[in-house]
């Protein structure tokens, strides 16, 4: 990273003094060659080469800031932490539907995938073709994506003097996003993990499946209804001058107490 201050351009130049520079043209630049430009009332700055502005040429790079180079350090930062895991992958700069060079960068592995999102140029597609979204911090997810995919990760960059550090963080439904070095993270058959999702899989299998047992509940008739019954039962009973039935009959429930009434027939 080119020094801002002139004291320290100084020493820059003198340990680069054989090396030279160009217009990254994975930063959308224009990959002319690049000058360094030393001030004392403001910033040092890479500027093209006068040759090239000269000759009327115009650079298409808009972005100066450092976050513009991002992916070059997300690029870099992955690359190595798989190497240490004894991962393999393939990086591109992809550009859907025309989006800026930078937005999207795609890790392919042998089979699976990850597709980090930068900024919110290009809409996150889940469930296709292996391939996870990791989002930046500024791209929105809706809660029933969360709900349904269990957690989702994100990904934000940290200065660290010249340094950009990359950490990843993975967001549940109803549960902050929990953030970690790309250290302790790992590549699994479920894709991309985190110590948060080591929990959240835990939680979730563990929680009791209720289960539901539903009686088959019998209709009884109404008080009246029974009453009713019973007095036709009865009467019935008399005429026939039957001292079972009217004994049977006779057993009648009130208020969740049972009364008994002995009733002669008349011979």
């Amino acid at each position: 990273m080119l020094p801002l201050e002139a004291i320290e351009l100084d020493a820059f130049r003198q340990r680069h003094e054989h090396d030279t520079f160009w217009c990254g043209l994975l930063l959308g630049g224009c990959g002319v060659q690049l000058t360094t430009k030393l001030y004392t009332d403001r910033v040092c700055h890479f500027a093209h080469h006068p040759g090239s502005e000269a000759a009327g040429h115009e650079c298409g790079r808009r972005a100066r800031g450092v976050t513009s180079a991002d992916h070059l350090y997300v690029k870099s930062a992955t690359a190595s932490w798989l190497r240490d895991c004894g991962e393999q992958a393939d990086f591109q700069f992809t550009r859907p539907h025309g989006a800026a060079i930078g937005s999207v960068l795609d890790i392919r592995f042998q089979s699976r995938g990850l597709r980090v999102h930068l900024d919110r140029e290009v809409e996150p597609v889940w469930d296709e073709g292996g391939v996870e979204p990791v989002l930046g911090v500024s791209v929105p997810v809706d809660d029933a994506t969360l709900v349904r995919r269990w957690y989702v990760h994100r990904i934000r960059l940290d200065s660290e003097g010249t340094h950009r550090r990359v950490r990843i963080g993975t967001e549940a439904f109803a549960r902050g996003v929990e953030w970690f070095a790309l250290e302790e993270c790992e590549m699994t058959e479920r894709g991309l993990s985190t110590p948060a999702v080591k929990q959240i899989i835990s939680s979730r299998r563990a929680r009791p499946t209720p289960s539901w047992t539903v009686a088959k509940s019998r209709k009884e008739p109404n008080a009246s209804v029974r009453a009713v019954g019973l007095l036709r039962r009865l009467a019935d009973a008399r005429k026939v001058k039957s001292v079972v039935v009217v004994a049977r009959v006779g057993l009648i429930r009130f208020d969740g107490h049972r009364r008994s009434g002995a009733l002669a027939s008349e011979g």
